[in-house]
């Protein structure tokens, strides 16, 4: 057993569920397609890696957990048992501070009032729920399994069980020819009066269904003025409707900003456990092997699962920093008045796409439609 003296302590943790009932269309996560989740094989795994985790001396659980995810994949296909088969890997005990945020993701479809019941006395108390949209035709385009009022049922189950604090997932951008009405969409997900909600832009990856159809002219690519507008018009009727946008893909009422994401955003260490799962000891970033039968087979027999690691050099951790803050509300420092770099981030107030807020400069929405090349421009030497 390695010397643990030296092991990065951690408060934040996240677990990779693997399994979905159908993949959509676009998606290239590391999922396995089953009908129903096997919850005893996956905390088998999860405690054998938690185990490894702790005799390798790189990362050391703290007594009280601040924030748990559960992400997927689907972990409530996995059913009722699975949040409490994982708080026996994690510790019990660890997850009983006052101010632990524990999400767990979930499909409308598979997420019953029996399964938010059982969660909710695991000590699940954020659910974010998978709805991507409302439009019947477009969830038969992405292979969706839920109907236009599955969310609504979703979130009624969680309220059910006393899980108020609720995350619906939307995805823009997609093709016209889905049929789906954008600002119907943004209509019905504040109807649904939850403390926060997810954007996610729809990307074109070359292994998943989408892209083998774009390839063969089955399907166009992303409409990048679409995509735009749908963005900006989400910001526009999403803070209209009382809600923060604060990160780029973020938008919360007071107070219900995710926790967990925000350890990534700060670049604070995180464990991650499940195949696929990434973990963050600064400066070595890892992740484990993405499918989910090598992942498993690996701890069974005593080997890690583990797929590569890096270092994360003086000037990455740099890059990475400024990508991270500008992604954020809270921006970065204003630079110094008479500098290159704020000769730069002036021209960008100039443009519209940032502003200067006493002593911090942050990016407007129009900015995060650009943050990479900005980002560049601003690492740029001499900037």
């Amino acid at each position: 057993m390695s010397d643990t003296g030296s092991a990065t302590s951690v408060a934040s943790v996240y677990v990779h569920a693997p399994f979905c009932a159908r993949r959509c269309v676009y998606c290239d996560f590391a999922v396995t397609v089953r009908r129903t989740g096997d919850v005893g094989a996956w905390a088998e795994a999860l405690a054998a890696e938690r185990l490894r985790v702790e005799e390798e001396g790189l990362f050391r659980l703290r007594d009280r957990l601040e924030t748990l995810y559960v992400g997927g994949g689907t972990p409530s296909l996995l059913g009722p048992a699975a949040m409490d088969r994982l708080a026996a890997v994690i510790g019990p005990e660890r997850l009983t501070g006052p101010d632990l945020e524990w999400t767990a993701e979930a499909n409308p479809e598979s997420f019953t009032e029996e399964v938010a019941a059982a969660w909710a006395r695991a000590g699940v108390n954020r659910v974010s729920l998978g709805a991507q949209t409302f439009d019947e035709t477009a969830l038969r385009w992405m292979g969706r399994l839920h109907g236009p009022d599955g969310p609504r049922h979703a979130v009624d189950a969680a309220g059910a069980a006393g899980i108020d604090n609720v995350s619906v997932d939307l995805i823009f951008g997609l093709p016209e020819s889905s049929g789906r009405s954008w600002d119907h969409d943004l209509e019905r997900v504040v109807e649904l009066d939850v403390p926060h909600v997810s954007l996610y832009g729809l990307t074109v990856e070359p292994g998943t269904a989408l892209g083998r159809a774009v390839r063969e002219g089955k399907e166009a690519p992303v409409d990048e003025e679409r995509y735009r507008a749908e963005y900006l018009r989400a910001s526009e009727v999403l803070t209209a409707a009382g809600y923060a946008h604060y990160e780029v893909s973020s938008f919360a009422r007071p107070g219900a900003e995710a926790r967990h994401n925000a350890v990534y955003w700060s670049g604070a260490s995180y464990l991650g456990l499940g195949n696929g799962a990434h973990s963050y000891a600064p400066p070595i970033r890892r992740w484990n092997v993405g499918d989910w039968d090598e992942y498993r087979d690996a701890l069974l027999a005593g080997r890690s699962p583990e797929q590569e690691r890096e270092t994360v050099d003086t000037d990455a951790h740099a890059l990475e920093h400024l990508w991270l803050s500008l992604r954020t509300r809270d921006g970065i420092p204003r630079p110094a008045v008479g500098s290159k770099q704020e000769r730069v981030t002036r021209r960008w107030v100039d443009e519209r796409i940032a502003v200067y807020e006493e002593d911090r400069l942050r990016l407007t929405p129009d900015g995060w439609l650009v943050l990479d090349s900005l980002v560049l421009e601003l690492d740029e030497p001499g900037a």
